[in-house]
């Protein structure tokens, strides 16, 4: 419910007119309230309204209306007996577009969050996970990527931690992106927030585990004089764990027609990370007129030295073997941004991001005989966009540009001996219009792209044309239809397609493919949507067809080696069915959110036919008891099956208590409650020649207690709405593993 209060003082009595949006329309209420009493929260004050007649309607319109016509002179002759005060604006939490949804979190949601992260996850979207311990956002239904951003700027994990959430105004989560996002994304989520004119923020946010060696620490400063804003975040995070195991049986079908059987399971392990990220930014906005950003960041991360002890059952010996693996990058990044608006109805959109990834690891492993290889890696890429808008009579059009090069350098050294030399180019145009005629909402866009890919002898130019259309129909001002198509273009690991051979264990070796070609994906979504005031549901059906897609490869040579590829082979499709509810149970007190569905996979191959159902469930509760909240998530994870690798990733279960004093915010999380061995991920081999199934397990990861403290100074803040339609990003290091 949408609810527009103003108070204002006449003589002894204080009224206020209540303006409630509802189906497009504005229906007027009166209160009366005496000695500074509030209006009720709740529907209660249609109660109060009914007492009223139109008489006392009619004068308090009046005089509202001769407020805003009166002349200055006048406003201050009748000062002393009407005074503005209050204004509370109370919406619709979430309203279903053509594309996705728009959300307006709820005040209590706000104050009991203390990041994006832990707003996100409270909101319960459907088909995301958040993983406020590790701060991660993913998609449950593997169709894609999902991109965060903060007024139309991708945000990494500190600019979450340090956005405060009681300025954001409104979430549009997009489940259908447009032409302009590109491939491999699946889920857009934009959150526009409020710009301070003055004043400043300091803050941290640290995150330790009880119950196990994992720490994740973070500070930032945000100082505001008029136009200008600068920003500094540093994070620092480590991890230790020694409670990781992998239990693998393989079972090799030999040419000369005998089973070989090999079991793989670690009788120890350690992993261990650390990692420092930098990032200062500086902004300068006029208004909507225009705005100019530059920011400088650096990711440096090391991994002084991972292991596992195997013990190997090969045949009828057994023994054991060590991997190893220790590594470190640094990547700085440079990114400018530039805004300008001409004209009330006009705007361009510059954006351009220089990358750098230096990469330096050494593997080893010596099952059956001593294997060692070392890689020094080197990425350099120029990321850049323009977007033009011009919001017409009868829809808004906006077009666009965008020209990426990129050059990846991967010397293998060791057992493994390449030099990648791979080269990128790839121009993009889009354009696309959005409109609404009557009850009928629509979108029709089309993107082109030509690239251009050469690595040694290898090279080839590939054209593709990526059209979509989007229509949704109001039945009425809560029920909702609407219906996507889309065609995207989807291009290969940049890992897969360097001509590298990488030895797995004594049997399998991994090996790159220069001449895999893009390919393109048909997308159709149907969806039945439903929201009110407590309720917000829907029904939805998705249909993905993709021909001669990059689908997994097992060959057997002639010596018994068993090797792992890729190549552009017939056809994968998908069905995705789900239906998702969230109610609140009391309003503003306690929500409920539960949907689940399933998943089919079609998979197609020069020699196979693998077809998979899966069926997943996600719950949800969080109640806001004050300054205290209590939340539970819960899901049963990710089953599907891609090419002739059928995957598992492990289920969540996360209870989370917060409690908000003044500036700080204490939050304890519980996840994995109750369990002794929680299975991160399970992968099942189903090729002809080679069954093999994986399983990881975490000892860490059972009974997880993590402590997060979260302070945050504010100083003399003054806020206006901005909003940031572009950034990109790279992170693509194309090295195998």
């Amino acid at each position: 419910m949408n609810t527009l209060v103003l108070f204002f003082q006449k003589k002894a009595e204080k009224r206020s007119i209540l303006i409630h949006p509802s189906n497009r329309q504005e229906e007027v209420f009166t209160t009366l309230q005496v000695k500074n009493k509030h209006l009720p929260t709740d529907d209660s004050w249609l109660t109060s309204c009914r007492q009223y007649g139109p008489r006392d309607i009619l004068q308090i319109l009046t005089g509202i209306f001769l407020l805003c016509l009166t002349s200055p002179t006048l406003a201050q002759e009748v000062e002393p007996t009407v005074e503005l005060g209050e204004v509370e604006v109370k919406a619709d939490r979430i309203v279903h577009k053509t594309d996705g949804l728009l959300l307006y979190p709820s005040e209590q949601q706000k104050a009991s969050s203390r990041s994006g992260y832990s707003l996100l996850q409270q909101l319960t979207l459907p088909n995301i996970r958040v993983d406020e311990v590790g701060h991660s956002i993913s998609a449950i239904d593997q169709r894609g990527g999902v991109q965060i951003r903060i007024n139309g700027i991708i945000a990494d994990k500190a600019e979450m931690l340090s956005l405060d959430p009681k300025n954001i105004r409104k979430i549009d989560f997009i489940d259908n992106p447009g032409v302009r996002y590109g491939d491999g994304i699946a889920y857009v989520i934009d959150i526009t927030t409020r710009r301070a004119d003055n004043g400043y923020t300091l803050g941290t946010s640290l995150t330790q585990a009880l119950t196990t060696r994992d720490g994740d620490y973070t500070v930032y400063g945000k100082w505001n004089t008029e136009k200008s804003e600068l920003s500094l975040n540093y994070s620092f995070s480590y991890r230790d764990c020694k409670g990781i195991r992998t239990e693998e049986t393989a079972h090799y079908h030999l040419n000369d027609g005998s089973i070989y059987t090999i079991l793989r399971n670690d009788l120890a392990s350690r992993n261990r990370s650390l990692s420092n990220q930098m990032k200062l930014t500086y902004n300068l906005a006029d208004s909507s007129r225009y705005v100019f950003q530059a920011s400088l960041s650096g990711n440096f991360r090391h991994v002084p030295g991972d292991f596992s002890q195997k013990q190997i059952v090969d045949g009828a010996q057994t023994y054991t073997a060590l991997e190893q693996q220790q590594s470190q990058s640094s990547s700085p990044v440079l990114d400018l941004y530039y805004f300008q608006q001409f004209t009330p109805r006009q705007s361009l959109t510059l954006n351009a991001v220089g990358t750098y990834i230096g990469t330096r690891s050494s593997d080893s492993y010596d099952e059956g005989s001593p294997y060692r290889y070392d890689v020094d890696g080197r990425t350099y890429s120029l990321l850049s966009e323009a977007i033009y808008e011009n919001r017409l009579k009868p829809f808004t059009l906006s077009a666009g540009l965008n020209y990426s090069q990129k050059y990846t350098n991967n010397e293998y050294t060791g057992d493994v001996s390449s030099v990648t030399p791979m080269h990128h180019n790839r121009v993009y145009l889009f354009s696309e219009i959005k409109g609404v005629w009557g009850k009928l909402r629509y979108s029709a866009g089309i993107g082109g792209s030509y690239l251009h890919y050469r690595q040694q002898a290898h090279s080839y130019d590939y054209w593709s044309f990526c059209p979509k259309a989007a229509l949704s129909y109001n039945f009425t001002h809560s029920l909702q239809l609407s219906y996507n198509f889309q065609l995207n273009e989807r291009t290969s690991r940049v890992a897969m397609i360097s001509d590298a051979a990488i030895r797995t264990n004594r049997m399998e070796w991994t090996v790159g493919s220069p001449d895999l070609k893009p390919n393109r994906e048909t997308y159709h979504t149907l969806r039945l949507s439903y929201n009110d005031s407590r309720l917000q549901a829907y029904a939805q059906g998705f249909y993905k067809k993709c021909p001669h897609p990059n689908m997994a490869v097992y060959e057997r040579t002639s010596d018994d080696r068993f090797i792992y590829t890729q190549r552009n082979q017939k056809e994968i499709d998908a069905l995705h069915a789900m239906a998702y509810a969230s109610y609140w149970l009391m309003p503003e007190k306690l929500s409920v959110t539960a949907y689940g569905g399933l998943f089919r996979c079609f998979n197609f191959g020069h020699d196979y036919t693998h077809c998979y159902t899966s069926y997943f469930a996600t719950g949800a509760l969080n109640a806001y008891l004050g300054n205290l909240s209590l939340h539970a998530y819960a899901d049963n994870g990710s089953r599907f099956l891609e090419g002739e690798t059928k995957g598992y990733s492990g289920g969540n279960i996360a209870l989370k208590a917060a409690y908000s004093y003044k500036d700080w915010q204490f939050a304890l999380i519980w996840q994995q409650p109750f369990q002794h061995k929680y299975k991160m991920f399970e992968s099942e081999v189903l090729n002809r020649n080679l069954q093999k199934t994986i399983a990881l397990y975490s000892r860490d990861a059972c009974n997880l207690v993590n402590l997060t403290v979260t302070w945050r100074l504010t100083k003399g803040r003054k806020f206006r709405a901005v909003n940031r339609s572009v950034q990109l990003k790279d992170s693509d290091t194309g090295i195998i593993r």
